[in-house]
């Protein structure tokens, strides 16, 4: 459908106590969770600017309510299609589980074993596919094909990750940050996310989605690895509105000082692997270790979409130390998705 706009804590890593998830009283216009999400139904979510700022708040306060069983959401007879170009664990576990957990079912149509692969046209799996299932889940390279896909199909089209944006990572990583700061937007506002690699689909997303909720977001990255311009562009305008700055930095040391929050990602994305050694070179010095941690606030956290490379773009003592908020993160993938399906396929 084209669209209408533009865990267990046990498993946590030692950490200070986290702050007390948002509830459905900290929404920022004060108005109803349900009236601020119900225009999202069976509408698409192919990138974090097709949110309004409240929208974009009123999904995290769902998912926390969902995480701690606060809410319970019944989307039972309904399925979500996976459709996954490229290699998945925590994506494809995520939405499966978040749909199990939602009373509802997951076909996986990977493109090796079904007609997608084969060179079937987009235009007529989505309209097929419209007619079997609820929503689609989609992971790929082009973003043009994603929205290809929502252009011609009839139900929700939702970006599971493309190369120019990873949406679903970035709510994940808000709520993490909310879990860690504070349950009300003003506790959220005019914090400082520092993200240091390169300028891939990850960055645009959380340059997108925190400009949204007023968080200043600095991209730290060498000379030949910047965000896409235009979605740098969009991300400022978004952000001047809330008052605050997505930045664009080329030394680690300034990316990082006095922020919040650190975050990095791999240096090669799936699809760039024959890169992999220009890469490396390039980003020397660029590692997210303690001598980089020290730089940032001293109660900051450490984010990282995962899978690591432990010793290239972060180093094992500062994803398994104390500010760490990777595998909550991780978790955080399955509720914010169970939130997103739940709005977009009307079951609030």
């Amino acid at each position: 459908m084209e669209s209408s706009f533009c865990g267990d804590s046990s498993l946590a890593p030692p950490a200070p106590q986290a702050a007390a998830e948002p509830t459905g009283s900290d929404l920022p216009t004060g108005g109803s969770l349900d009236a601020l999400l119900s225009p999202l139904a069976g509408t698409d979510l192919l990138s974090s600017a097709d949110l309004s700022a409240d929208q974009t708040w009123a999904l995290l306060v769902l998912a926390a309510d969902l995480k701690s069983g606060r809410r319970q959401v019944d989307l039972a007879g309904k399925t979500l299609g996976l459709i996954f170009s490229k290699a998945s664990t925590r994506t494809r576990v995520s939405f499966s589980v978040a749909m199990a957990r939602l009373g509802g079912q997951t076909i996986d149509l990977n493109p090796q074993v079904s007609q997608v692969g084969r060179g079937e046209p987009i235009a007529d799996t989505a309209r097929v596919l419209s007619r079997y299932v609820d929503v689609l889940a989609i992971r790929t390279f082009a973003q043009q094909d994603l929205e290809e896909y929502a252009h011609w199909a009839s139900i929700p089209v939702v970006n599971a990750l493309t190369d120019l944006e990873h949406p679903c990572q970035a709510l994940a990583d808000f709520l993490t940050i909310v879990e860690a700061f504070g349950d009300r937007p003003e506790q959220i506002a005019g914090l400082t996310l520092s993200y240091v690699g390169d300028g891939n689909n990850v960055a645009h997303s959380l340059m997108l989605c925190g400009a949204l909720l007023g968080v200043n977001v600095r991209i730290g990255c060498p000379q030949g690895f910047e965000p896409d311009r235009a979605v740098l562009r969009r991300a400022q305008q978004l952000a001047s509105q809330r008052g605050v700055q997505v930045e664009l930095l080329h030394e680690p040391q300034a990316a990082v000082r006095g922020a919040h929050a650190l975050y990095t990602d791999v240096w090669a994305s799936m699809g760039q692997e024959a890169e992999t050694g220009e890469r490396e070179r390039a980003f020397a010095g660029w590692c997210l270790d303690e001598a980089l941690l020290a730089e940032a606030d001293a109660e900051a956290i450490v984010l990282h979409c995962l899978p690591a490379y432990r010793g290239k773009e972060i180093s094992d003592a500062v994803i398994e130390g104390s500010q760490s908020r990777v595998f909550d993160q991780a978790e955080n993938r399955l509720h914010v998705q169970q939130a997103l399906l739940a709005a977009l396929l009307g079951g609030l």
